[in-house]
């Protein structure tokens, strides 16, 4: 086993993640389940609440099916593993997958602070990994930072990134549902008091309240204000209806069952635009998770578009990385993060599959973001590939509020139609830095 093949297997939780076959039907999966594993499963439609979690679902059962993607969440154990993985030849599944740990894809180091035992003791080991792989996935390839002749600056009305996406003199986002799944708000956070929020944790014993930052840094960057007492205005959608789903823990860390959870609240509550900020490192070669790519596919179909954070593995110009997971998922939209040059950020993930260069959609500004954070600061500039996403969400908003009938997939083209082009390659940036609607 490789050193890589360590780490993903250290970032898997007990939990497995089982796809059935498209359209295969409720009856026949759950059948499918009880016959060949005799597990008792939960539903989803057996619940009123559509906003039921599927750790509530699974309290009283061996796992739960959730309905609306045709997926479900199995507890395992080391007597039911062999048997759950024997599932892979059976004609009514596409795929058998580990529940993974999702993590906040900021350049703050979350894995060396998780204290909510997720990793269950692995973290030093897990750091000690990603710096054998770096070191490892080094190579002689000079990538250039090709800067576009424009340099951006926070002014007093505005960021650089509001600046370089031209927000000033765009929309509103009045009447757009744009939901993050993250850490949660900082709900006593005074630019979001007039606002409309609705929340719900995915997390377990744990609120809405963020007590992390990360998430309330990408609320305000995909939701934040237009006008603040003595900041610049750094938020596109400010007049956006909010969905807070708190579906990573206040250490910054969380399951794919809870990942899928507030995916599926945010579809059902109507979000036209899902924001994603988290992820789990990929390799070359290993492919996107089957389990996101179909809740990519039904999104679309149900008029939201999932926009993710390509990730923070690289070390420019030494190596890229490729795109993290779920953002890796063709139905998902990947986000890359460019400096205040418009440069490439230099921990910003690629593109790897050089037939199609689709691994990156599109860029926005994610270096240096200035936005809301919580406790007594109440500000922060931090970096990531999750700064960049918000921005395109909060763009996303816009032009739904511009043309009521884009959504989905309209929208995604849109989006990618309307960016400026930039002079990197599409397998860094996609089709280049997103742009607001005039």
């Amino acid at each position: 086993m490789s050193i890589y093949d360590h780490l993903i297997h250290a970032n898997q939780l007990d939990n497995i993640i089982v796809v059935f076959s498209d359209r295969s039907g409720q009856a026949k999966n759950l059948d499918t389940i009880t016959n060949c594993l005799g597990l008792k499963l939960a539903s989803t439609s057996d619940y009123a609440d559509e906003s039921t979690s599927c750790s509530a679902a699974m309290s009283d059962a061996d796992g739960v099916y959730i309905e609306e993607f045709d997926i479900a969440v199995l507890k395992s154990n080391n007597e039911q593993s062999s048997q759950i993985t024997s599932l892979t030849n059976n004609p009514d599944i596409e795929s058998v997958e580990p529940d993974v740990i999702m993590t906040a894809l900021s350049q703050l180091d979350y894995l060396s602070g998780l204290k909510d035992g997720l990793y269950s003791g692995a973290n030093a080991a897990i750091t000690q990994m990603r710096k054998r792989l770096t070191d490892a996935n080094s190579t002689s390839e000079e990538i250039p930072h090709i800067p576009v002749n424009t340099k951006y600056e926070n002014t007093k009305m505005a960021t650089w990134g509001m600046q370089a996406i031209n927000a000033n003199t765009s929309y509103s986002g009045r009447g757009i549902k744009v939901a993050v799944l993250d850490t949660g708000l900082d709900l006593n956070h005074p630019d979001f008091s007039n606002r409309c929020l609705v929340s719900k944790s995915f997390v377990s014993n744990e609120d809405v309240q963020d007590r992390n930052g990360h998430g309330t840094h990408c609320i305000g960057s995909a939701c934040g204000p237009l006008h603040t007492a003595t900041r610049p205005r750094y938020g596109v959608a400010y007049d956006a209806d909010i969905y807070i789903g708190k579906v990573l823990s206040n250490s910054g860390s969380g399951s794919t069952s809870w990942v899928l959870d507030g995916m599926r609240w945010a579809i059902n509550q109507g979000c036209e635009i899902i924001s994603m900020s988290l992820g789990s490192r990929t390799r070359v070669g290993q492919g996107y998770s089957p389990a996101y790519e179909r809740v990519g596919r039904r999104a679309l179909e149900h008029g939201s578009i999932i926009i993710a954070a390509a990730g923070n593995d690289s070390g420019r110009p030494r190596y890229r990385e490729p795109v993290s997971s779920p953002a890796n998922c063709p139905s998902i939209m990947s986000v890359a993060a460019l400096d205040e040059d418009l440069g490439i950020a230099t921990f910003s993930n690629a593109g790897k599959d050089p037939q199609s260069g689709r691994e990156v959609d599109i860029a926005a500004p994610g270096v240096n973001i200035f936005s809301s954070w919580p406790l007594t600061g109440m500000y922060n500039s931090i970096s990531g590939t999750s700064m960049a996403t918000p921005h395109v969400a909060g763009v996303a908003a816009l032009i739904c509020e511009k043309y009521p009938d884009l959504r989905g997939t309209d929208l995604w083209q849109h989006l990618t139609r309307h960016a400026e082009p930039l002079p990197h390659s599409i397998m860094d940036v996609g089709a280049g830095i997103v742009q607001c609607p005039l």
